[in-house]
């Protein structure tokens, strides 16, 4: 009610009509004439048979996806060391794009548009490859020219019928299930499996043996190599068919373990709903039944494209695997009867067909997130149908207008825009139809856009900065830049909330944009949710200098949560606290409970919900950070700067946990934290542990206190050790010291097979402890060094030794002084531990032999067996194996906003009441701001998000809208980027 009167008192004059536009000429979109009613007005006659139009997009290839190392492979399915790996005499410097599978598909491409050009029906489709010097690989653009409607379908029929988006995807596994470690061998029934699951699915699939992977050192940095016992079976495709292969090799792997496998069919449209929010429905009925399911793909329906001669899975086909055929059918049943109980809310929204297929193109990673955060089944178009309805199902309505709200922002992020020449220089010729298509494949390339001409008007679709460079190429073409008159459009689309936010008091803001910069404003509300604003003017330059004031009014927001009993005394009486804050900093903070969210139970409503949101234009986006840290100052450590990290586990382990669910909920409900499994399809070993950040160290040590683990210590087999062992003082006083004081059990075991290097025979010690006690084993270990020492016994160790940690002196740098009085320390011995383990060419030798007999004869693999030991050679510089990501948004409106935590009815957003200062904060196109993540393989590694310094806030250069690129990074990755 408060919006529709805002627009009743809104004066007239502030806002352009559509049809009333001073000064710009009208673009008249009819293509038919109205044959009842009073007489139409007259059209300019059109030309026998539909129009041509020009129509130049990018397919995402991925041609920058490399094949394994050669050196790795110790099986490969047919001719997939001849796709995805370079011949032997080819030069080091080759680009991964030359592979022959990159290259048979663009042939394949080019034959299939060439087909296209020779049929019958009136339509052409031209191939252009290149690299230009903005991009990082290929860029592979197809041009199409032809009527609208065959234009539009033969882009449906080419997206569908090219293996787009190639990826790998990895599968960890026990090298004893896949071969005879003894003789050395591969098992033929796995080999043979990885073949016709190959042939099957369309796919290539390598078997590699175990890698080297680096660990750093948490106090000193140092890095060091730890053997991975599990080997890796690498998938390669296309999406669904990756993901069809990576199942059925998890199902296999369950056979080889003893499981029983079986299927059952649940309708697409429910299995997110049978899965549940955080997977909390699912995990309990595996948790209940000890069986494993596997979901097909989300979005399966969206992409059609299937390999020549593969089988497409079953969009119904959900399999099982469990310990016997009665745990399945007690599965079986669970779900059967829970469907039964469910009712769906089902609603159907329109958004543009562009959007929808650049978000298929390039968002379904955050489409897939929305859908699992809200408990929601989105179902959008098939790719490039040009379909404008997408259906949202959910057992809720508050859920379900939580994920339409959260796509519709996600969509917001594409820009659209037109470049109409409506008076072309009679001077200059007009460009022939090969001219387009050179034209257009040029700004596709180099924008990432995609780019229609039609009647001397250009129509671009993409991201926010995919449109604007788009622009600058346009504007730098000759033909168009000298034309007399034009009109440009860019349209921007916002949530219906943001109206008022973005206009102002009395529509004070788009007035004095408009009288800046020369550009005429329109506001567009054309659904329920969104509205468009639409930047209008002649020139370029007016253009770019419109669009930045525009983009610097957009709503920047920062969300977070703080535990419910806090906003009282945050809010103050009468809100005075909150008030000083938000003058402050010219921030609008708004705070939201349970009872705002729908009134959730605890299970849902849980401590990792955002509830505090603030809210400011985008050119005082560096104040957020700000009123965050002040906000989180009157909040008790305990409970402030959430956080999420991650706990690597062996993922056929999490079975055993989900077993124990109890324990676990306790776990969770004593340190206010969540432990969230990962799903059974993705295979991984990380789980998310996410709570407040002073908790989550103790919640990851009661976790991992539920993870058995073991430590083998070898050594040869003499008198006086067997005489130690065996004496009442190490049975009855020493192993149950090292229980209560090490936390460690210890046992004396005999291996006949394994001998020393001289061949006297072994013992083995094993020491069995959880992983929270991890680093007591070194302690015990030197605990009973000194027992041997009392003793008089001298062992001799095998393997399993532990190293003392490098002392703090500067033996390091001893060689560098030439002095006989300085003595050089002794090279480290090459230890096995479970926490800093580190491997000497012992080491390296034995896995290498083993490797070598695993290597089938004529393969023209024979080096493979030194690839160890080049591998650790290659491992000098720890700047090696991390770097900086360079994935970072680029974006002109970079936001953090998180807006599932408030409720979708409300609106509390009509206008904020804060007046900002005019001046404007240096250039309106500063250059991007790219921000590096190091990745390490640490135990635990800390993803901290909207974390704060509590005493030092860092500094954000956000512009204040949802990420358009494919970042990681959380905050503000860069302010506004310039066109060219």
């Amino acid at each position: 009610m408060n919006k529709i009167t805002a627009m009743r008192h809104w004066p007239t004059s502030n806002f352009i009509s559509r049809n009333n536009m001073a000064g710009m000429p009208a673009i008249n979109t009819r293509r038919d004439v109205t044959t009842q009613g009073p007489p139409p007005i007259p059209t300019p006659q059109l030309p026998i048979g539909e129009p041509t139009i020009h129509y130049a997009f990018n397919v995402p290839f991925a041609s920058d996806l490399a094949g394994p190392d050669t050196e790795d492979i110790l099986h490969a399915t047919t001719d997939a060391v001849l796709r995805w790996t370079h011949p032997v005499e080819a030069p080091d410097d080759v680009p991964v794009h030359a592979l022959h599978v990159h290259v048979m598909n663009l042939e394949g491409l080019r034959q299939l548009c060439h087909s296209i050009t020779t049929n019958p029906l009136p339509i052409e489709a031209h191939v252009l490859s290149g690299t230009p010097k903005n991009a990082r690989g290929l860029i592979t653009t197809v041009c199409l020219s032809g009527p609208a409607d065959l234009v539009y379908q033969t882009r449906e029929a080419i997206l569908n019928k090219t293996p787009i988006s190639l990826r790998c995807t990895t599968v960890d596994v026990d090298g004893n299930l896949v071969a005879n470690l003894a003789e050395g061998v591969l098992k033929k029934s796995v080999t043979d499996f990885l073949d016709e699951t190959s042939r099957f699915c369309g796919v290539d699939i390598f078997l590699l043996g175990p890698k080297l992977a680096p660990v750093v050192d948490g106090l000193n940095g140092d890095v060091e190599l730890r053997r991975d016992q599990r080997w890796r079976v690498a998938i390669y495709g296309d999406n669904m068919s990756a993901e069809h292969a990576k199942t059925r090799v998890l199902i296999h792997i369950d056979q080889l373990l003893g499981r029983v496998a079986d299927s059952i069919n649940v309708d697409y449209s429910v299995q997110q709903i049978l899965i549940g929010r955080n997977r909390k429905n699912i995990k309990l009925i595996e948790s209940s039944t000890n069986t494993a399911i596997y979901f097909p793909p989300p979005f399966l329906s969206c992409y059609s494209y299937c390999p020549p001669g593969a089988t497409r899975r079953g969009e119904s086909d959900v399999f099982i695997t469990g310990e016997n055929t009665q745990a399945i059918e007690q599965a079986k049943y669970k779900i059967h009867e829970y469907l039964t109980r469910v009712r769906l809310y089902v609603k159907d929204v329109q958004i543009t067909p562009a959007k929808l297929d650049s978000v298929l193109l390039t968002r379904m990673d955050k489409v897939r997130k929305i859908a699992e955060n809200n408990n929601t089944h989105i179902l959008p178009p098939s790719l490039g149908s040009m379909k404008n309805v997408a259906r949202f199902q959910a057992l809720e309505n508050l859920p379900l207008e939580r994920s339409v709200r959260e796509l519709m922002a996600l969509v917001g992020q594409f820009y659209t825009a037109t470049w109409w020449i409506s008076h072309p220089d009679n001077r200059q010729p007009m460009p022939t139809p090969n001219d387009i298509r050179t034209m257009l494949s040029d700004i596709c390339a180099n924008s990432e856009a995609d780019v229609k001409f039609d009647n001397r008007c250009f129509t671009i679709s993409g991201s926010d900065e995919a449109v604007k460079t788009a622009l600058a190429v346009i504007n730098d073409i000759k033909w168009v830049n000298q034309s007399p008159q034009s009109q440009i459009r860019v349209k921007i689309e916002l949530a219906n909330e943001h109206k008022e936010f973005v206009s102002g008091k009395k529509n004070g803001k788009i007035n004095k944009i408009m009288g800046q910069s020369n550009v005429q404003i329109i506001f567009d509300t054309f659904g329920e949710y969104n509205f468009n604003i639409e930047v209008v003017t002649h020139s370029y330059e007016a253009v770019k200098h419109g669009l930045t004031l525009v983009e610097q009014e957009m709503p920047a927001s920062i969300s977070f949560h703080v535990p419910d009993q806090y906003h009282k005394r945050i809010i103050g009486i009468g809100g005075q606290h909150i008030q000083r804050i938000m003058k402050k900093h010219s921030v609008f903070v708004k705070f939201s409970n349970a009872m705002d969210r729908g009134g959730l139970t605890r299970e849902d409503d849980d401590s990792r919900v955002d509830n505090v949101i603030c809210r400011t234009p985008a050119r005082n986006a560096q104040n957020l950070e700000l009123v965050k840290s002040e906000i989180l100052e009157m909040v008790s450590r305990a409970d402030s700067e959430f956080m999420n990290q991650t706990v690597k586990i062996d993922r056929l382990y999490h079975r055993e946990l989900l077993s124990r669910l109890p324990e676990i909920e306790e776990i969770e409900k004593m340190w206010n934290c969540k432990i969230v499994f990962p799903s059974t399809e993705q295979a991984t070993d990380e789980l998310t542990v996410s709570g407040p950040q002073w908790l989550v160290p103790k919640c990851i040590d009661s976790f991992l206190g539920m993870v058995p683990d073991k430590h083998e210590v070898v050594m040869e087999r003499t008198p006086t050790l067997i005489r130690f062992l065996e004496s009442p003082e190490f049975v009855q006083n020493i192993v149950p010291k090292l229980k209560t004081q090490y936390e460690v059990d210890v046992t004396v075991h005999e291996n006949s097979e394994e001998r020393a290097a001289n061949g006297n025979p072994s013992v083995t010690l094993l020491w069995q402890f959880t992983r929270n006690n991890a680093g007591g084993v070194s302690d015990a270990m030197d605990f009973l060094q000194g027992e041997f020492a009392t003793a008089g016994v001298e062992p001799v160790f095998i393997r399993g030794a532990l190293s003392r940690p490098k002392p703090d002196t500067f033996e390091e740098a001893l060689p560098y002084f030439d002095s006989k009085l300085l003595q050089h320390a002794p090279a480290p011995v090459a230890t096995d531990s479970p926490t800093k383990p580190s491997f000497g060419e012992e080491t390296a030798r034995e896995r290498s032999s083993l490797l070598e007999r695993l290597r089938r004869p004529g393969s023209g693999m024979s080096s493979i067996s030194s690839f160890l030991d080049r591998r650790k050679n290659s491992s000098h510089s720890a700047t090696s194996f991390f770097k900086g990501s360079s994935n970072v948004s680029k974006s002109s409106l970079v936001s953090i906003e998180s807006t599932r935590s408030f409720n979708a009815d409300r609106n509390p957003w009509n206008d904020s009441g804060v007046n900002l200062a005019d001046e404007d904060s240096g250039s309106p196109w500063p250059s991007a701001v790219l921000v590096g993540n190091g990745i390490g393989n640490n135990l635990a590694v800390p993803h901290h998000g909207d974390m704060t310094p509590r005493h030092a806030a860092r500094r954000s250069d956000d512009s204040g809208r949802p990420s358009t690129s494919h970042s990681t990074n959380s905050g503000y990755p860069g302010p506004l980027v310039p066109f060219r």
